[in-house]
């Protein structure tokens, strides 16, 4: 039988009491404080703008209105791209951006790409700027591929990069959850397994792995010193192939890029992974969704799983089955990326912070 309650003893009302009555004193000294707090910025309360900003004319912002400025400090690896009005994006009023460096002392904001300010920064350190402007680290590359981050600490406020610890998060793709489930679409299947690959490095993880794996499987290579694939035709070729190779450039945490979520999702496949350990892939897919080598003994363990996988319809088909529910996004676009900076400065409170060491938290 269950045990009797005890009866509640005196000191229980009164330590009701006193908790209610500390309760109502803290919330009453929170409005307090509250309308003595510093008000935000006059930017975090513009109106929003229904033009559309242009790179080649982003140098002063519409007359009346005093928009949120962020300075891109340069095109990054020199591709020029249209900035788009992020309000038609974000419940928020648009960003005024601009490339013009006579803003360098006037933005809220200055976007640095990584690759683009690596090789300079001396000269970055040594420029003037506001106290409340904030500076933003922007890199979607690898920390294999990310030169001289050492030098980087005590610049920068703000992170934005593929990381999910960044401050301003910008993947190469996401997962939409649908509003209703979708009857399962799987493309013709006609050929095995598929892999495109623009820096090919005969002493890289990722090509020592394809080298073991073509004894025994077919795997058909796309990309320059192999088969021809212009970009148009990608994803549907890749569509025809029961996996695709999925294979990432370096193993780093979060490092899934659009060999992934466009090569092999976007086209209709299964990708096969290597990069960061499944756990990690884990965190952005359902585990269903793909397959990883780490699962695999060898090369040739795996490759004798994708025979099997592909001559079972059933076993084969399931792992299209989250597609019911969700959807793959490609975050592809400069334009996007710096929007997504637009809508965090705007919807998080400004406070003073700077990344001390930016080399020992991205590597």
């Amino acid at each position: 039988p269950c045990p009797k309650m005890a009866a509640k003893p005196k000191w229980h009302k009164k330590l009701l009491i006193f908790l209610l009555s500390s309760f109502i004193f803290s919330s009453c000294l929170f409005v307090s404080l509250h309308q003595f707090k510093t008000p935000k910025p006059e930017h975090y309360n513009s109106n929003p703008s229904a033009q559309r900003a242009r790179a080649g004319n982003t140098s002063t912002p519409p007359k009346g209105e005093h928009r949120l400025t962020i300075l891109l400090w340069k095109w990054p690896f020199g591709q020029h791209f249209n900035f788009i009005n992020c309000s038609e994006l974000y419940s928020i009023p648009d960003c005024h951006f601009t490339v013009n460096r006579s803003w360098s002392q006037k933005a809220d904001a200055v976007i640095m790409h990584h690759r683009d300010v690596c090789g300079d920064m001396e000269g970055l350190a040594k420029l003037p700027r506001l106290p409340s402007q904030r500076w933003i680290w922007f890199n979607l590359e690898s920390p294999s591929h990310s030169p001289n981050l050492g030098a980087m600490g005590n610049l920068f406020n703000l992170t934005m990069s593929y990381r999910r610890d960044s401050d301003i998060f910008t993947p190469y793709g996401e997962l939409q959850l649908l509003g209703q489930p979708q009857p399962l679409s799987i493309p013709p299947k006609t050929k095995l397994v598929a892999w495109v690959v623009s820096n090919w490095r005969a002493d890289s993880h990722r090509v020592k792995y394809y080298q073991e794996l073509k004894k025994h499987i077919a795997v058909d290579v796309y990309g320059q010193h192999h088969l021809p694939l212009p970009w148009d035709k990608l994803l549907p070729t890749v569509s025809q192939y029961n996996f695709y190779l999925a294979f990432e450039n370096s193993q780093h945490e979060d490092y899934i890029t659009e060999k992934l979520w466009r090569n092999a999702l976007s086209s209709g496949t299964v990708p096969v992974v290597l990069g960061p350990p499944r756990e990690n892939y884990e965190r952005f897919l359902p585990p269903d969704s793909f397959i990883h080598v780490n699962d695999f003994a060898s090369a040739e363990d795996l490759a004798r799983y994708l025979w099997e996988l592909s001559g079972d319809t059933e076993r084969y088909q399931r792992y299209f089955q989250w597609r019911k529910w969700l959807k793959p996004i490609v975050g592809a676009g400069w334009e996007l990326h710096v929007c997504k900076a637009c809508h965090f400065l705007q919807t998080t409170e400004a406070r003073y912070q700077v990344v001390p060491d930016l080399s020992e938290w991205f590597v």
